[in-house]
Order: C-alpha cells, then sequence, then structure tokens
C-alpha cells in the first residue's frame, strides 16, 4: 500500500512541533488467540499444489517470520504477504503440526 505523504507547512514558531499521521501498526495477536486455515490451491499456478495458510493476524514481519520458518521446515519455496503463507508443494499436515506446536489453532480446509 502507498502512504501517504503530508505537505509540511513552514512556520516561524520555534515552538511549533509538525504532527505526523502515523499509520496504525497492527499488533500481533498471541498464537493461542489466533486461528489459521491451511488449504491446498490449484487455481492459477498451472496445475501446480501450493499449501496457503490463511488467516494471521499481525504485522507483516510476523508474518514473513512465520513464512520464513515454514518454508525452512517444510523445505520448499513460497511466499508471505496480504495475510497469507504460501508454500510451494503439498505440505499440509506437516504445516499443521508445526502450527500446532507453535501454539496456534488449525483448521484444515477442503479435502
Amino acid at each position: 500500500m502507498a502512504k501517504k505523504k503530508k505537505n509540511i507547512v513552514y512556520s516561524t514558531n520555534p515552538d511549533y512541533n509538525y504532527e505526523y499521521d502515523d499509520e496504525s501498526v497492527e499488533e500481533t495477536l498471541a498464537p493461542n488467540q489466533q486461528t489459521l486455515k491451511v488449504l491446498l490451491d490449484k487455481k492459477q499456478r498451472k496445475g501446480k499444489v501450493v499449501t496457503l495458510i490463511e488467516g494471521f493476524v499481525g504485522s507483516s514481519d510476523d508474518l514473513k517470520e512465520l513464512g520464513k520458518m515454514l518454508k525452512s521446515k517444510c523445505g520448499g519455496g513460497g511466499s508471505a504477504k496480504d495475510g497469507e503463507i504460501l508454500i510451494q508443494g503439498d505440505h499440509r499436515d506437516k504445516i499443521m503440526d508445526l502450527l500446532k506446536s507453535e501454539g496456534y489453532k488449525v483448521k484444515r480446509v477442503g479435502g
């Protein structure tokens, strides 16, 4: 998402403090408060199978950290963005076990 820039106007008042609109940073919920959905997907991937993890609530840095951990444990590539983690290949069972051991509530969606 693009950040909005605020035009700062010059002020002759030496005590003037510029006010910036800080975007609210999403706080990451504790793992036991999150329910993640694990599903298999082939759509728009030329028939290749990927495992999707949806429902993560938190900052993008924490999402990328979790995605990195899952990719390294599964030995596959993938990405983490827009609140979902994508792991190449069918690793649903392994990912569900890993997420449960980290304290997340996990639901298997589909098949």
